[in-house]
């Protein structure tokens, strides 16, 4: 089982920065993904970016790009999310995701809020 604790969500003026984290632990694969998923209001959860831990460059949505930076630490157990120039449409409940070859595992989500 792996466990996964967001942090950082919270009211943001639009145009401001905000960053989440994502920490892991209880059980470790030799491969995985990890990344962050929102579901605004009324809406559909949906992708947002998402990274490798054997490497490679990060994936993000089209809505997200050049606005949001996705990272990790160097000991791989912590995702973060650094939000930029913040919209009132990136008000949602964002999630951390964690995919392994057999399943994936869902943290339990932060609210971030962005007022206009």
């Amino acid at each position: 089982q792996v466990q996964l604790e967001e942090s950082g969500g919270g009211l943001v003026q639009a145009g401001g920065s905000l960053r989440l984290s994502c920490a892991a632990s209880g059980r470790t694969f030799s491969t995985y993904d990890m990344g962050w998923y929102r579901q605004a209001p009324g809406k559909e959860r949906g992708f947002v970016a998402s990274i490798a831990w054997t490497g490679g460059s990060p994936n993000y949505a089209d809505s997200v790009k050049g606005r949001f930076t996705i990272s990790r630490n160097s000991a791989k157990t912590t995702v973060y999310l650094q939000m930029n120039s913040r919209k009132p449409d990136d008000t949602a409940i964002y999630y951390c995701r964690y995919i392994y070859c057999g399943g994936d595992y869902w943290g339990q989500g932060t609210q971030v809020t962005v007022s206009s």
